[in-house]
């Protein structure tokens, strides 16, 4: 339970918001169609009754019921040259539409990124629909693991378990999601040089999608730095307290046990001393006595030779 008390439950809030941002963020960036915006360059439509501005005017015929001439052989003049001949259109492009301004109304025209990028960019297109689509999914799994461990405090082992894959989840959602958001910038790149030629922009710019999916790989990032760190803070803070308890309960005994066997060598090696000098003593005083007795003739290493068989018997 203490480890309970101490497990960082600020840094695993953290983590579960920012998962919680990421997985919105790229959500609606995946939804939305403003990825990349700009303009376009296309021919002025000719004026009439339900176009009046950005079109070119053509001058009718004062009589028009004299003329013999058919209004496919009526020809039209226009005093505009140059880029006054063309407007410039607003259009927006997601991972899945593509919607420009229409000419003719204020309603927009949306036709599929996929059908206006080239051929061989579309498997390209595809693995990142799909790399998108995984990361989104992977964001998901984590926010749920990292809810279920905030609720789950029964078991603070599992909890650890599922703290490390939710870590681990994330790390992988942001490895796609990075690899998604390249691949989509190749393509639509490849789509603006070789796609439609009534498509082609005149000018782009990246839209506030494509920033809210960078900051989704950012959020998640972040989420899975803070949920592997709270994993490491609880298995370095469990280790420590498992330490300081065992050299609590022990520290005192193995200390006390030391000591004795230190004195109880000390005092070994003292009796061994003592009783090797001992024995000396007494060897000699008795050498000493057994050369009183003897003869006054006989040599000291005959009685020492006579003293060391009788020992050795």
């Amino acid at each position: 339970m203490e480890l309970l008390k101490g497990f960082p439950l600020h840094r695993a809030f953290l983590a579960v918001i920012l998962n919680l941002l990421a997985l919105s963020l790229s959500t609606t960036a995946l939804l939305g169609s403003y990825w990349c915006t700009g303009t376009q360059k296309v021919p002025k439509p000719l004026c009439g009754k339900s176009k009046a501005s950005k079109c070119i005017g053509v001058p009718m015929p004062s009589d028009s019921g004299a003329s013999n001439v058919t209004a496919q052989e009526e020809v039209h003049y226009s005093w505009e040259t140059g880029d006054d001949r063309f407007a410039f259109r607003y259009f927006h492009t997601g991972m899945w539409l593509s919607c420009e301004e229409s000419m003719e109304g204020p309603e927009e025209k949306c036709r599929s990124f996929i059908e206006l990028s080239p051929p061989a960019e579309r498997g390209i297109l595809w693995l990142s629909l799909g790399s998108e689509m995984l990361y989104i999914s992977l964001l998901l799994i984590s926010f749920i693991l990292m809810m279920v461990e905030m609720l789950h405090t029964g078991n603070p082992v599992c909890g650890l378990k599922l703290n490390a894959f939710a870590a681990v989840s994330s790390v992988l959602s942001g490895l796609l999601g990075m690899v998604a958001h390249m691949m989509y910038t190749q393509v639509f790149q490849a789509t603006v040089s070789l796609g439609p030629e009534d498509w082609r922009p005149h000018s782009w710019d990246y839209g506030w999608a494509y920033y809210m999916a960078w900051a989704s790989f950012t959020c998640c990032m972040a989420s899975a730095v803070t949920t592997l760190n709270t994993y490491t803070k609880t298995i370095l803070e469990f280790k420590r307290n498992h330490i300081k308890a065992y050299d609590g309960s022990f520290k005192g005994q193995h200390h006390q046990c030391f000591i004795e066997q230190q004195i109880s060598s000390y005092y070994e090696a003292q009796a061994k001393a003592l009783h090797s000098v001992s024995e000396g003593v007494d060897f000699y005083s008795e050498l000493q006595q057994k050369v009183l007795q003897q003869e006054p003739d006989l040599e000291l290493d005959e009685i020492l030779g006579q003293t060391i068989g009788e020992d050795c018997c």
